[in-house]
């Protein structure tokens, strides 16, 4: 079972880690034709302050549990993640993308699970 929490938070923050990037440093029209079309219509500013917390969040859900220092940031991280994939997926409803919800319901799920596991299960 610890293997694959390390499998799907890895897989987790790569995915957050990607989309901080580009969001903190991509425009937001090069963005939406990348296919992140969530950031359409926000202040260049706010994408920047969502890229950044994304990377800080792919940093928390890895390296807390990795290194054996606070571990329940790993926790909060996926808790968090988990919090932002609602939002996500009604934006992405709203403008009738249904791989997208799709997507964010399985990264809620995913991040859920991170969640539980890492609280509930000894390994």
């Amino acid at each position: 079972m610890n293997t694959l929490l390390w499998v799907l938070q890895s897989l987790i923050a790569f995915i957050f880690m990607y989309s901080g990037i580009n969001k903190s440093i991509v425009s937001e029209q090069k963005l939406v034709a990348k296919g992140q079309t969530g950031v359409e219509g926000l202040p260049l500013p706010l994408i920047r302050f969502i890229g950044i917390s994304e990377i800080f969040g792919a940093i928390g859900i890895i390296l807390p549990t990795l290194l054996h220092i606070l571990p329940i940031l790993a926790i909060i991280s996926a808790i968090c993640f988990a919090v932002i994939m609602v939002p996500a997926a009604l934006v992405h409803y709203n403008r009738r993308e249904n791989k997208n919800v799709l997507l964010n319901c399985t990264i809620f799920l995913v991040c859920v699970f991170i969640a539980y596991g890492r609280t509930y299960i000894k390994y």
